[in-house]
């Protein structure tokens, strides 16, 4: 193995944090150098960030104390461009680095989603993403005041998360007239059974669904629906689209449509083979279709191409990337909640668990990324759950290049 060996690794999410601690352990001992890059020094717990909107605290967890022991280091500052025929990632890093350039052998891009708001004027200005610490910090800091004079609070976005930040809001703050405003109907994804009990639940804490509507615009004090009508809103809460960051394709790394990574079976770019994208950032399917970006998805992509590089430097043959959706755990609030298994394809089955045994299994996944890290610098874990069977055995052509 070549000791020299540098790899980077782009973003610090879960799959940015789970691919550079899995890197360490697999190719500790050998002088590889890990540098990891993120704008902020603090971890995102994005399983959790329904409960920050509602004004709950959470334990805050820094990057670099999870990284202890590890040797990987950490450098705070964002991504500004690759230059992927030179190798090269320039980093605008917090004072006092300034600007930094990082010469690599193997790029991990992990650099995530994020809710798009580009796409219905009046979103960007007058609705909060989860994304944007700070923005959340305030929408939370007015919920109290809004509860005692019965404020109204609009969740654009009937996805799972949608669905648990209009749960916790209701929960937290009673007083609060929230609705949660959806195309389809929330929880489509799920079995009859499921469904119910989610529709129980989001009646019994006196969350409004408008199922079946369209916002077509966001005002100050409104959202206004495609049929005209304007649903009063002090606040209004954003989770519906999904929009990745522009540096990939901007730096000549071929991506599909969306901007995502196009990958191989292996998850290395098809046109940049040195580039492996992970999680949110890159376009991977399997025999029964596309992987959609959640956590269940993205922990074993950023397994696997960690151990893929390592596979590659000891100069073993690779193996492809094999997963299959296991389940959809949703919390309704912080006392019950609802998990719908599925089939490899995301598709429901006929089991689901409901109220106190879902609360903790809700709960023990939420929890399990900072499990894996932590045990993940002493041994070999597996974030898999599913390899999706005789349903992933077939390797498929990847999705659609668009030319960079």
């Amino acid at each position: 193995m070549n000791a020299k060996h540098r790899i980077v690794v782009l973003g610090a999410g879960y799959t940015g944090m789970m691919a550079a601690v899995r890197l360490a352990r697999r190719t500790r001992r050998t002088g590889v150098r890990i540098t990891l890059v993120n704008p902020s020094e603090r971890f995102t717990e994005r399983l959790r960030l329904h409960q920050t909107v509602a004004g709950q605290e959470l334990t805050r967890h820094r990057i670099p104390e999870l990284l202890a022991g590890t040797g990987v280091e950490f450098l705070q500052g964002r991504a500004t461009a690759i230059d992927p025929e030179a190798r090269r990632v320039s980093v605008e890093a917090v004072p006092p680095a300034g600007p930094v350039a990082l010469s690599y052998d193997t790029l991990v891009y992990a650099l995530g989603s994020r809710a798009d708001t580009r796409g219905v004027p009046g979103a960007a200005e007058h609705a909060v993403t989860l994304e944007d610490p700070d923005a959340v910090r305030n929408f939370a800091d007015r919920l109290p005041a809004l509860a005692r004079t019965g404020g109204a609070v609009t969740v654009c976005g009937g996805g799972l998360t949608g669905i648990e930040a209009a749960a916790e809001l209701a929960e937290t703050h009673p007083g609060l007239r929230v609705t949660l405003v959806s195309r389809g109907v929330p929880g489509a994804m799920m079995g009859e059974a499921a469904r119910a009990h989610l529709d129980r639940d989001l009646d019994r804490l006196g969350v409004t669904v408008r199922a079946g509507a369209t916002v077509t615009r966001v005002l100050a004090g409104a959202v206004e629906l495609a049929d005209g009508e304007r649903l009063p809103s002090d606040l209004t809460l954003w989770t519906t689209g999904v929009r990745v960051p522009e540096l990939a394709a901007a730096s000549g790394i071929a991506t599909d449509a969306r901007g995502l990574v196009v990958v191989d079976a292996h998850l290395r770019s098809l046109s940049h083979p040195e580039v492996y994208a992970i999680g949110d950032a890159a376009a991977v399917r399997q025999a029964w279709g596309a992987v959609h970006g959640t956590c269940q998805s993205g922990l074993p992509t950023a397994q696997h191409a960690a151990d893929e590089i390592a596979r590659r430097l000891r100069g073993r043959e690779p193996r492809p990337f094999r997963f299959g959706y296991f389940h959809q755990p949703v919390s309704i609030g912080r006392r019950d909640a609802v998990v719908q298994f599925t089939y490899p394809d995301d598709s429901p089955r006929r089991w689901y668990l409901r109220g106190a045994w879902a609360v903790r299994y809700k709960e023990t996944v939420s929890g399990s990324p900072l499990t894996l890290y932590r045990l993940g610098r002493r041994v070999n874990v597996s974030a898999t759950l599913s390899r999706g069977g005789r349903a992933t055995r077939t390797t498929v052509a990847p999705l659609p290049v668009i030319a960079p």
